[in-house]
């Protein structure tokens, strides 16, 4: 069964994460999200991609019941390097792709949404890395996009407060383009979609691509460390004991070993 839905509306395709009940990304997922951008790549009538979530929300994180089948660091590393290069694909995709988030991005949901060239938000939604309460680290670029979007200071509270913010609230503080009620948000990002879809797709590449350039090698580098890091925190004891907790659904307890 596909865990990412998709359809077409003229120039518009909405693919819609449906994956019940949180829409996590596993690895299936994200590779399936790599499969939609082969296809639609080259289908020269596709101007513009709305991804989504099926249900309560866009995604609510990582799947951490998978991290528990990952034998080492090693293999964590490259599952962090697979989905950055898939949204860094995402981020440089020549065609627009809009997230409209309800519910809530949280961890790699919101890693993914970062990627997108533009975010809607339903004003109610959560959005966060909460990755530090189970031990771990973001493992998808988040430590380098976010505080692009956010600002440096901003970003370190979020990860260190493991706390999320509201949709209005990432608007404010430009993570967000613009927030809406969650009944009128998926019809506000097709209003989006549609006057992008009447543009020449020409131009819409060619800013697409000079925006590229606005982006330096620190950010390669960084996702690199990321996911080295990645890796070694995944081997820690408070990393296997913040995902039991997770699982266990209690309060973990670090000890900082």
């Amino acid at each position: 069964m596909s865990l990412l839905q998709w359809e077409r509306n003229e120039y518009i395709v909405t693919a819609t994460i449906d994956r019940p009940p949180a829409n996590a990304l596993s690895s299936d997922l994200i590779r399936e999200i790599s499969c939609l951008l082969d296809e639609l790549e080259q289908d020269d009538s596709v101007r513009v991609i709305v991804l989504k979530g099926e249900g309560r929300f866009f995604s609510a994180g990582a799947d951490i019941k998978e991290f528990t089948s990952i034998p080492s660091g090693k293999e964590f590393s490259k599952l962090a390097k697979y989905g950055q290069d898939v949204f860094n694909r995402i981020e440089t995709f020549p065609k627009p792709i809009v997230a409209a988030i309800h519910g809530a991005a949280l961890g790699g949901g919101l890693e993914l949404a970062m990627a997108c060239h533009i975010r809607f938000v339903s004003d109610n939604a959560k959005l966060g890395l909460p990755e530090l309460q189970l031990g771990l680290i973001p493992g998808f670029s988040g430590t380098q996009r976010l505080p692009k979007l956010v600002g440096e200071a901003k970003a370190l509270e979020m990860l260190f407060s493991s706390e999320p913010i509201s949709g209005s609230d990432a608007v404010k503080l430009g993570l967000a383009n613009q927030a809406f009620p969650e009944e009128e948000l998926f019809e506000e990002t097709m209003k989006l979609a549609k006057k992008v879809a009447q543009k020449s797709p020409i131009t819409v590449k060619a800013v697409l691509s000079l925006m590229s350039y606005t982006r330096n090698s620190q950010q390669s580098e960084g996702s690199d460390r990321e996911a080295g890091y990645f890796g070694t925190v995944f081997e820690s004891e408070d990393a296997k004991e913040g995902i039991q907790a997770f699982l266990e659904k209690r309060k973990p307890e670090f000890k900082g070993k």
